[in-house]
């Protein structure tokens, strides 16, 4: 069984809007769609590249938002600062994936380099940064984080912003812009084609 058919078992068996559920089903599509992102070209390679640019945005920053405050008291204040660290890292190779053609072989090798490093992060969060979550709140605790996770991903910037990544105070003062000029830019079709 892939990972992602068993991070997809895992959320499965918790309760609906439990934060956890949530980041698991997040974690298994982002898999499936570094697969995507390899295997097709073109229009089409850069349709699903776009797709997993947003999701991720999205998701990291809501992650930083929503859980990581929590993970400080329930996971520890150095297991919080490693999974932020590595998020600011991944935001900067995002960004610099979303300057480069698709195309092209340096694409292929980034995307591969930026594959293992988010393996590794959602890894580590999974075996690390969730279990101490869930034990240390409540199941009514982890429907409200997820719920509100929800919300804070429906305004999230859809591109990477590597000044931000990392903090949740930073993504607190600036998603609402950030994710304004990106949700403006993605609706007019403003994201640059890389020659």
């Amino acid at each position: 069984m892939s990972n992602a058919a068993l991070e997809r078992a895992e959320a499965a068996k918790l309760p609906q809007d439990d934060i956890i559920g949530i980041l698991l089903t997040q974690h298994a599509r982002i898999r499936e769609l570094f697969a995507e992102v390899h295997v097709t070209l073109g229009d089409a390679k850069r349709a699903k590249f776009g797709e997993f640019r947003a999701l991720l945005a999205v998701h990291e920053a809501a992650e930083e938002m929503i859980l990581r405050p929590v993970a400080r008291k329930t996971a520890g204040e150095d297991e919080a600062a490693a999974r932020n660290e590595e998020e600011r890292e991944e935001e900067r190779i995002l960004a610099e994936l979303e300057q480069m053609n698709p195309d092209r072989s340096q694409f292929e090798a980034k995307l591969s380099e930026f594959e293992k490093a988010f393996r590794d992060h959602a890894d580590r969060e999974e075996l690390e940064e969730f279990p101490a979550v869930r034990d240390g709140c409540s199941r009514e605790q982890r429907q409200k984080m997820g719920r509100r996770l929800l919300r804070a991903e429906r305004t999230a910037p859809t591109h990477p912003h590597p000044a931000t990544a990392g903090s949740p105070a930073a993504q607190w003062a600036a998603t609402p812009f950030e994710s304004l000029l990106d949700r403006a830019r993605d609706a007019l079709g403003a994201t640059r084609r890389r020659p």
